[in-house]
């Protein structure tokens, strides 16, 4: 995922963001997986997680293994 364009991803927010924006994250979709930027710092750093790791991290988060 190295070197992935991100210029003209459509970044989404959590619906249960609420009407403030609070403290989110956004997503994006790649062709090689899934990008996570700081919704309060769009122009900063983003994480690339390949399509295996996003789809581990959703399960874990579905089953409440993780706390936040």
């Amino acid at each position: 995922m190295g070197g992935a364009d991100l210029n003209g991803l459509a970044w989404k927010k959590s619906a249960k963001s609420g009407p403030t924006g609070g403290n989110c994250v956004e997503v994006a979709a790649l062709p090689s997986g899934v990008a996570v930027r700081d919704s309060k710092n769009p122009s900063g750093p983003v994480l690339l997680f390949s399509p295996d790791v996003w789809r581990s991290f959703l399960v874990s988060l579905r089953r409440e293994e993780m706390t936040l």
